[in-house]
């Protein structure tokens, strides 16, 4: 059973893992921006970068799929 299935555990356990490391520096990040007097405008483009990275990843994982699937 494993053995059949140990591709798609893979899969989801590098998916999982890699959404906790995006969770863990967008703490990081609130953290240090908390810590710092960053302004207003500052604040807004780092989390518009930290979002633009992980709709990117999502893209990717989206395309992937796609285009395994020949659709």
């Amino acid at each position: 059973m494993l053995s059949e299935h140990f591709e798609t555990i893979e899969i989801l356990g590098t998916n999982i893992a890699l959404g906790i490391l995006f969770i863990l520096i967008g703490l990081a990040i609130q953290d240090v921006l908390n810590k710092s007097n960053v302004p207003r405008f500052g604040r807004w483009f780092v989390w518009l970068v930290l979002f633009l990275g992980c709709a990117g990843f999502i893209a990717k994982g989206i395309i992937q799929v796609i285009w395994e699937a020949g659709i």
